[in-house]
């Protein structure tokens, strides 16, 4: 199983989302090519309704503590409610890397 269906496993254990998108972005990043350890991830979920940004961030890195300590260098977050997202249909777009 790649590292990119471990957290799509993973946080969709942990979060319940109505939305969910598991992005690698490694191939942007000064990196072997087929690597996995950039991510940017984009959870939808009514657990989220009521809590502000950083309860959030938390119970992502919480449901992903393993990969955080080992393979995955970089998580993008985007955390939103079901009304949120409906109201803003996308996330934005990740930046260029500045490393190469």
């Amino acid at each position: 199983m790649s590292l990119a269906q471990i957290i799509e496993t993973k946080l969709t254990q942990a979060l319940a989302p109505t939305h969910l998108e598991v992005n690698n972005e490694s191939h942007m990043h000064n990196v072997p090519p087929n690597s996995e350890t950039h991510f940017k991830v984009i959870v939808v979920s009514e657990q989220f309704s009521g809590q502000r940004l950083l309860a959030r961030h938390r119970a992502v890195n919480q449901a992903l503590a393993d990969e955080l300590a080992g393979g995955v260098h970089a998580l993008a977050m985007h955390t939103y409610t079901p009304e949120e997202w409906q109201a803003q249909g996308a996330a934005p777009d990740s930046p260029k890397c500045r490393g190469g």
